[in-house]
């Protein structure tokens, strides 16, 4: 049987362990229902990682922690896209680019969903109180490709799940290169599930919304994307090897905390929602500021 929707967790059976498994329940947000403590029943798959996840076993398991789909020492660089919403464009008064433009966050950026993980909100963004949110569509990359073409490209692709772009803005508009202002420890917090691109052959019909502590503040469809999945694979190969694992984030659409009159930025005890329906759910983050 192929899987649809994949997790990675801890069971509350013993902590200790790192499983793979799929969620009972087809329709359910996994990322929702763990935020609340409720139960969530998973069938265990035998594998290891969702890169591998092996073949699915009779054995059960309830989350006891959710974790995001890999691990950091998976995904290696994480590759990023800005500006690729046309509306995010037109609130930031922008071109609508020809290429895409692309940055990087070190492995170490990579987080957990709430409440496994708190989000740090780091000393520099405190200090300015510039901390913003991105609600994203999140590719991963299921075996190394290099130089593929459009026509290739999801070929390469595993599945999608959620990411939020955590920025600052400081930092960012103080500088022409954004690596160091969304680099930061925590700042790409992914999850809940990772969704089979099978499941979900068009993207273009999956719709975003970011929730900044219950109130939605972005809502958009991934057809508004500038550059489509398969465009951002293929650009991103050319001259670079994508290992099995790397995650592209793709992009935010409109309703950014920056552009917002008045503004709004994430403070100690924010939570916020990325929304990714259907089949991927909520990824959950709340925030604490760095000690």
């Amino acid at each position: 049987m192929a899987w649809q929707r994949l997790l990675r967790f801890h069971p509350r059976s013993d902590r200790s362990k790192t499983l793979i498994g799929q969620p009972f329940d087809a329709e359910r947000d996994i990322g929702l229902a763990v935020s609340k403590n409720e139960v969530v029943q998973v069938r265990i798959w035998s594998g290891s990682s969702v890169l591998s996840p092996g073949q699915e076993t009779t054995e059960e398991a309830v989350v006891g922690q959710l974790l995001s789909p890999l691990a950091q020492e998976e995904v290696g660089t994480i590759r990023c896209i800005g500006l690729n919403y046309k509306q995010h464009a037109e609130e930031a008064g922008m071109t609508i680019p020809t290429v895409p433009t692309v940055f990087m966050k070190p492995s170490t950026a990579l987080s957990n969903p709430y409440p496994t993980q708190l989000t740090t909100l780091p000393h520099e963004t405190q200090s300015t109180m510039t901390g913003d949110y991105e609600s994203e569509l999140t590719i991963i990359i299921s075996k190394s490709c290099k130089n593929v073409s459009e026509a290739d490209a999801m070929n390469y692709v595993l599945g999608y799940t959620a990411a939020n772009d955590v920025s600052s803005r400081s930092a960012q508009f103080a500088t022409t290169q954004w690596s160091y202002s969304k680099g930061f420890d925590e700042s790409c917090p992914i999850g809940p599930v990772v969704v089979s691109k099978d499941l979900v052959p068009d993207p273009a019909k999956l719709h975003l919304r970011g929730l900044h502590n219950g109130k939605v503040v972005q809502d958009c469809g991934i057809n508004d994307l500038i550059f489509s999945i398969p465009k951002l694979v293929s650009f991103l190969s050319q001259g670079t090897t994508l290992p099995a694992g790397t995650i592209v984030i793709t992009g935010t659409p409109a309703g950014v905390g920056a552009m917002r009159s008045p503004k709004i930025t994430l403070k100690h005890g924010d939570e916020f929602g990325v929304e990714i329906l259907p089949y991927i759910g909520t990824l959950v983050n709340k925030f604490v500021n760095e000690v």
